[in-house]
């Protein structure tokens, strides 16, 4: 067992959103799966039902097309703590493959900014 990394979980499906994260039903259907709101959640719910200290979340369409009236490369990150929840909202450039390494970046970023601040 790891000391620093818990576990994770990946839901692409919106069901699973709900159903494994613990986002809740009614805010996936007022606002969809990428929404500041939904990557907020996200971050909430995977620290809650996996026990860490901290959560981390992306949501957002890699491409190439548009989802749900979604551009490509809308993509929000969340980090979630103890004491809060911060959400960014990336507007990118690329391909998929593009898209993808830079909300992982992103969403490290926020979580390390996160856990310092915490920490002070």
């Amino acid at each position: 067992m790891s000391a620093v990394y818990r576990g994770g979980v990946v839901v692409y499906a919106t069901d699973l959103k709900a159903e494994l994260a613990g986002v809740p039903e009614d805010l996936l259907a007022a606002v969809g799966p990428v929404h500041p709101d939904t990557a907020a959640a996200l971050a909430t719910g995977v620290r809650m039902r996996l026990g860490a200290d901290y959560g981390l979340a992306t949501t957002g369409v890699a491409g190439p097309d548009p989802q749900a009236g979604v551009s490509a490369g809308t993509v929000y990150v969340a980090a979630a703590g103890a004491r809060s929840v911060q959400v960014r909202k990336l507007q990118l450039n690329g391909d998929r493959e593009t898209i993808r390494r830079a909300s992982v970046q992103a969403v490290l970023e926020l979580g390390a900014a996160l856990v310092a601040e915490e920490l002070d």
